[in-house]
């Protein structure tokens, strides 16, 4: 199936449930495809035909996510821009991934008319949201059009999204994600996921990211999509008991702050069947206070942009044994490989290791990408041996659940030993004054890379760097101890909500001959 065949269904199958609701106003499915097909129909006449690079630069909001969906209806490809994002990199990313369409929101209209002075190739602009004398504004300009069905071939192997990977490496690579590869995540989390009745989905996190992949899920199974602007602690806590929501997906931040939150056990929060955390590694300490407080529903999900969210699936029940009891290492895990997912992990000469061995994860299937836009070189770096190869090294148990160690290019190597940054922030965060902290190697005389704690604590609270060293010595040995602790006001973090480890790490290494 394309794409765009999954929402269709649900208009066909659930034309009067709701699909969005946005600060008290509700679309139904009829009302959002009829939007969707007119928006298509104008973008047709413009000129879109099959994979024209239309990118939408907003904060969630039902106009720009319908806007979504009428691209995939005319044959275009969705590039998602995130409006928080610094504006170069924008700029890049339009200018690179040949983006011809723009929708904006009235918030990055200064945005659009630097597109329009800088970049010649992008010929038309929307506004999401108001009038504006870049372009028209979306609902008034698709109400003159015709609203017939759109009628699309079976393409699956056309590009439909267009995402930028993370910029912590330099300039982002565009991944070409195919109606194949959402098919296929599609499938999975609908093998998985387990639902009594329509779901009711919370989308707080970036519609650009993540979460709008988990929306496509969502519209698939006919459930209805709370959006918020952004992320707010108490609005989110809210919102799950107010409108009985049965899933949402956020990055561990966001739940770390859920968490700090004084009246968090306050709220009705047996609606919830998934409560999906994934993008970054997760402290098991704070896994397992989300557990008590927001119930045996948290669930994790592992994949890359490169292979969309679905390579690994951790359960509620995986969370916890027959008794409810929580199973402290399995919250190290990040699951099991998906039933629509190849996954291997390799040794460097793409070998698969023994179990229990260390190797690198590695994918095949229907998930993979169709490449990076116009770098094939890249291409060919992350597909060796036949595989795709996500950077992340792992082991796996005899049941089956792999765990990750770290990123390949960010372990340390300090006196000749290898340490995995992630293995010493999990007990770091396990300190009840710890919000978050990221363990990077800093240059060091005698050590070669010495390990360095960088932490931000949680408001109000105060830690002596003696107690964190000592409490990593005593679960983790000398090797894998912090040589030095270091507190800041916030750690860098990305539009998804991501510690940026290498952000921190640079600035150690500046000056430096190497950068082990």
């Amino acid at each position: 199936m394309n794409l765009i065949d999954f929402f269709d269904n649900s208009v066909d199958r659930v034309p009067q449930r709701d699909c969005l609701v946005f600060e008290g106003q509700r679309r139904t499915y009829r009302e959002v495809g009829d939007l969707a097909t007119r928006i298509g129909h104008g973008l047709r006449a413009a000129g879109v035909h099959r994979e024209t690079k239309c990118a939408v630069v907003s904060r969630n909001h039902p106009v720009a996510f319908t806007a979504m969906l009428a691209i995939l209806k005319a044959e275009g490809t969705w590039v998602p821009l995130n409006p928080v994002n610094a504006v170069e990199e924008n700029l890049y990313i339009v200018e690179q991934f040949d983006v011809e369409v723009l929708f904006f929101q009235k918030d990055s209209e200064a945005f659009a008319r630097l597109v329009r002075e800088r970049l010649t190739k992008v010929k038309h602009f929307y506004c999401i949201d108001g009038a504006s004398d870049m372009g028209p504004e979306v609902e008034p300009w698709a109400a003159a059009q015709p609203n017939d069905a759109i009628c699309l071939p079976w393409q699956p192997e056309a590009m439909c999204w267009l995402r930028g990977t993370g910029g912590t490496t330099g300039r982002p690579k565009g991944v070409m994600n195919t109606n194949r590869n959402f098919e296929t995540t599609i499938a999975n989390f609908c093998a998985r996921l387990r639902f009594e009745a329509p779901p009711i989905q919370l989308a707080v996190a970036p519609l650009s990211h993540a979460a709008g992949v988990l929306a496509m899920v969502n519209l698939a199974l006919g459930g209805t999509m709370i959006i918020h602007r952004g992320f707010d602690a108490q609005l989110t806590l809210e919102a799950i008991a107010g409108h009985r929501v049965s899933w949402l997906y956020l990055p561990p931040t966001a739940l770390y702050t859920l968490l700090s939150q004084p009246n968090v056990r306050e709220f009705d929060y047996s609606s919830l069947r998934h409560f999906i955390y994934g993008a970054a590694p997760s402290s098991q300490s704070k896994l397992r206070e989300a557990i008590g407080v927001f119930g045996p529903v948290l669930t994790q999900a592992y994949g890359q942009t490169e292979v969309p969210t679905s390579v690994t699936y951790l359960g509620p029940e995986d969370h916890v044994d027959a008794n409810g009891a929580v199973i402290d290492q399995r919250l190290l895990s990040c699951g099991r490989p998906t039933p629509f997912a190849r996954v291997a992990l390799l040794d460097d000469e793409g070998k698969p290791v023994s179990r229990g061995k260390i190797g690198e994860i590695c994918v095949q299937g229907g998930l993979l990408m169709k490449g990076y836009y116009k770098n094939p070189d890249a291409t060919a770096e992350t597909s060796k041996h036949g595989w795709h190869h996500t950077g992340d090294l792992a082991w796996q148990d005899d049941e089956g659940f792999i765990y990750i160690c770290d990123r390949k290019k960010e372990m340390i190597i300090t006196g000749g030993y290898n340490v995995y940054p992630l293995e010493v922030e999990q007990v770091v965060m396990s300190h009840s004054s710890v919000q978050d902290c990221a363990v990077v190697g800093v240059p060091d005389a005698k050590w070669g890379e010495a390990i360095k704690a960088v932490i931000e604590l949680k408001p109000g609270r105060a830690v002596e760097p003696e107690v964190i060293m000592e409490m990593c010595r005593e679960r983790l040995g000398p090797v894998k101890t912090p040589k030095s602790v270091e507190f800041i006001d916030e750690l860098p973090r990305s539009p998804a909500g991501k510690v940026l480890r290498k952000s921190v790490r640079s600035q150690y290494w500046q000056g430096q001959s190497r950068n082990v």
